[in-house]
């Protein structure tokens, strides 16, 4: 008997400004592919997302804030790239902790609904 997958909160948190999200789940997950892969390209497929759709992201993430999150390079052996700016590591460090301090602020109540689950 396969065992039972364990349950996952997570808790979606969304910046927004009317219907423009200013920073989310998908954003963070970008820059932070962006600031691993040092490529749009690459990370969009790191996280299963479109080119197209990475650099719309991306552009917002740069409009939205007082400085560029993301910066692209250009030339060179790699034929350039795209780097996450100081600010934006800033941006998705608060990002995170604020994911994690809502995760830890939820489990009081998650425990209470967790013994109402059934059981598999």
């Amino acid at each position: 008997m396969p065992r039972p997958k364990p349950i996952v909160v997570r808790p979606r948190i969304r910046a927004t400004r009317g219907d423009v999200i200013l920073i989310g789940p998908g954003k963070a997950d970008l820059l932070e592919a962006i600031d691993e892969s040092g490529s749009i390209r690459s990370a969009a497929g790191r996280i299963g997302m479109s080119y197209m759709r990475a650099w719309s992201l991306v552009r917002t993430l740069n409009e939205s804030f007082r400085g560029p999150l993301v910066e692209r390079t250009r030339g060179g052996a790699r034929h350039g790239g795209a780097v996450v700016t100081p600010l934006g590591r800033e941006v998705l460090a608060l990002y995170r902790e604020m994911e994690q301090r809502s995760e830890r602020a939820l489990q009081p109540a998650w425990r209470r609904i967790e013994r109402l689950v059934k059981k598999p």
